[in-house]
């Protein structure tokens, strides 16, 4: 892609934040508007795009070759991958919020955003609007983007910008930086590049990737720069401190639980109702945080009397915790807490 790109737009952090209250919930509103996308698209040529879009993403694309070349690879990425990525992003938007409550950003800027996925989830966490700029380098991405966005309220005045997505990346200040599912797409300098302007222009900065030992990797790496350039982790790890595992022994993911729609089913080729997107993340700032006392990393294993916890503890370690009828409303608790969550569990 040679042609060139618009200079990014400078998104206030101080612009005033009107309260907007939907009849309906993001997820439901985005479920609409991709049904509403999809009744247009036969679902043949549209599980046709899905298994080229698959065969792309598990291999690798350079920074200048959009995966997204048309209006019907766009519509099958957003039927394939909007909601799971809606859902990912915003579980780790609610642990960042977990770790700073009562903080609004009043602007965000999500980069390389395509269809806008990451802006559903923070209008899904924090009520109002502010302004949002979405860059890619996919026209497509964004025209389809700024076609669904249409359906929400505090989305109707995104602004949708083409940019390259690589070391050549600029960000003016915002107070939220999104970088969902895009750093796979990149070689290992063009990662550093964004990471660091993210990190240069933003007070939050939140990266999800897909929950594979590859992803996790990225996520470690975007850590760790985040971490050099001053912000202290929000979530999910409960300090700021190296990751304790050991590289190639493990990987860090968590669940998110996606409600599937019957066209979002056949697209998939799927028949349940539901399924689960496994994710990687960080949230990091620069803003004081109150991060979680302990992090359940994997699915609780619960036994007759007993649940078995592997956590994340706040001395950097990975440690398994048993906890028995004897610890009466604590053993409750456990029997309540899910992947993910912290723990102890907030009253």
């Amino acid at each position: 892609m040679n042609d060139p790109v618009a200079p990014v737009a400078r998104v206030a952090s101080d612009a005033p934040v009107a309260p907007v209250v939907p009849d309906v919930s993001s997820a439901e509103m985005l479920r609409v508007a991709l049904a509403g996308l999809l009744d247009g698209l036969p679902a043949r040529q549209a599980a046709g795009a899905v298994e080229r879009l698959i065969a792309n993403y598990r291999g690798s694309t350079p920074t200048d070759a959009p995966i997204l070349r048309d209006r019907a690879d766009v519509a099958a990425y957003a039927a394939y991958r909007m909601p799971a990525t809606f859902e990912a992003v915003r579980s780790a938007l609610e642990a960042f919020v977990a770790a700073v409550p009562g903080w609004v950003p009043a602007g965000h800027v999500d980069v390389g955003g395509g269809t806008g996925a990451a802006t559903w989830a923070v209008a899904a966490t924090w009520e109002g609007t502010r302004p949002v700029t979405v860059l890619d380098w996919a026209e497509p991405a964004l025209a389809l983007g700024r076609e669904l966005a249409a359906a929400h309220p505090a989305l109707r005045d995104v602004r949708w910008q083409r940019a390259r997505i690589g070391a050549a990346l600029t960000l003016e200040p915002t107070d939220l930086v999104t970088v969902s599912y895009v750093l796979n797409e990149l070689t290992e300098a063009d990662r550093a590049a964004v990471v660091e302007a993210a990190a240069a222009a933003a007070q939050a900065v939140v990266v999800v990737e897909a929950g594979t030992p590859a992803g996790y990797a990225r996520v470690i790496e975007a850590r760790d720069r985040l971490i050099a350039a001053g912000f202290h982790i929000a979530a999910p790890c409960p300090h700021s401190a190296a990751c304790p595992i050991v590289p190639g022994t493990d990987w860090c993911h968590f669940s998110a639980r996606v409600s599937r729609s019957s066209l979002h089913r056949q697209v998939k080729g799927g028949s349940l109702a539901y399924e689960d997107e496994k994710f990687s993340y960080v949230a990091a700032t620069r803003l004081p945080v109150t991060p979680a006392p302990a992090r359940v990393v994997r699915r609780p294993q619960i036994r007759k009397g007993q649940v078995l916890l592997d956590l994340c503890e706040p001395d950097d370690q990975l440690r398994r915790r048993t906890i028995t009828k004897r610890h009466g409303d604590l053993y409750k608790a456990a029997r309540d807490t899910d992947w993910g969550d912290p723990w102890p569990r907030p009253e």
